[in-house]
């Protein structure tokens, strides 16, 4: 039987493939990373592919000085293979293969090596992140977004506000109002520029700004919140409810007993949930209602409400 190193050198490229999928479970060789790194610049695709796929969790420095120029590889497969495994990267110090990237001329590969270095949180990410905001495309400018939201300088907020009020892309407005999450509510241009997420056309955004209020901690956002009670998508009515709950917001609590007659449970069990953290004792005789429920869930989570609102001295 052909050894692992005839297997990878052998002209047929769908053996060289197999071998290079059998590699990490091979007995015959202890030491496999330069072996894939070697596969990385095979002549045949799939073989690059597979070896890309096989390196995920290698961060020693010559595979990723092997893997981050593939980025760049002709075949789409592969390079998405090669963002993927870049992406896994844990160790801070694996940011310096990238770097190089986060301005490339190529928005896949910029958008890919912004992705990549995202989670490592290294300071020298935050220039190259803060200059894709004005990309002309909207993966680069997603992706430069999710840094600055990893990274929580404050530096970034001016230029989050803006991109979540007037970016032309739906989902980078999202992302970026999800991002201002790490603001606190001192910081005064957040509020507004949540405010106005909550009324954006698309609802995906008004969802993330119902859900980044209460992660900012921000009280000033309760009269906006009650008013997405009654938004057209219960998705984002979900969120508000959610947020009520967290904030301990009693101006929201008639808001959220309209909504426990909502047909739609998911919605019923947030306001249940809800009403249950803000613990006011208007909300007794609403929940007790609720215990008829046709939903079980809602029924139980009422339950647990009723019992949280009266062990706090509550009462009807």
């Amino acid at each position: 039987m052909a050894t692992i190193h005839e297997r990878l050198r052998n002209p047929d490229a769908g053996v060289r493939r197999i071998a290079v999928i059998d590699l990490p479970y091979t007995d015959e060789e202890d030491d496999i990373a330069p072996l894939l790194v070697e596969a990385l610049s095979d002549a045949d695709a799939t073989v690059r592919l597979e070896a890309a796929k096989a390196l995920e969790g290698f961060e020693e420095p010559e595979v990723l000085a092997a893997l981050a120029p593939l980025l760049k590889d002709e075949d789409a497969d592969v390079r998405a293979a090669v963002a993927y495994t870049l992406a896994e990267l844990k160790d801070p110090a694996s940011a310096s293969a990238l770097l190089p990237y986060l301005g490339d001329a190529d928005p896949e590969v910029q958008a890919a090596a912004l992705q990549a270095v995202k989670a490592l949180r290294v300071d020298a990410a935050f220039d190259p992140a803060l200059a894709a905001l004005a990309h002309a495309d909207a993966k680069v400018r997603r992706a430069a977004v999710s840094v600055l939201g990893y990274l929580k300088k404050p530096q970034a907020i001016s230029a989050l506000t803006e991109v979540a009020a007037h970016d032309t892309d739906a989902e980078v407005r999202r992302v970026a109002v999800g991002a201002l999450s790490f603001a606190n509510d001192a910081e005064v241009s957040v509020h507004p520029a949540l405010s106005r997420a909550l009324a954006d056309p698309e609802w995906q955004v008004r969802e993330e700004a119902a859900t980044t209020f209460a992660k900012t901690g921000s009280a000033l956002g309760v009269p906006n919140l009650v008013r997405a009670m009654d938004d057209e998508y219960w998705q984002v009515r979900v969120k508000a409810a959610r947020s009520l709950g967290k904030l301990k917001a009693r101006d929201g609590v008639m808001a959220l007993v309209e909504a426990l007659i909502h047909p739609v449970s998911n919605l019923r069990k947030e306001a249940v949930i809800a009403l249950g953290e803000i613990g006011d004792p208007r909300a007794i005789t609403p929940l007790e209602r609720t215990l008829r429920d046709p939903d079980p869930d809602v029924r139980k989570l009422s339950k647990l409400a009723l019992t949280t609102i009266q062990m706090n001295g509550g009462a009807a």
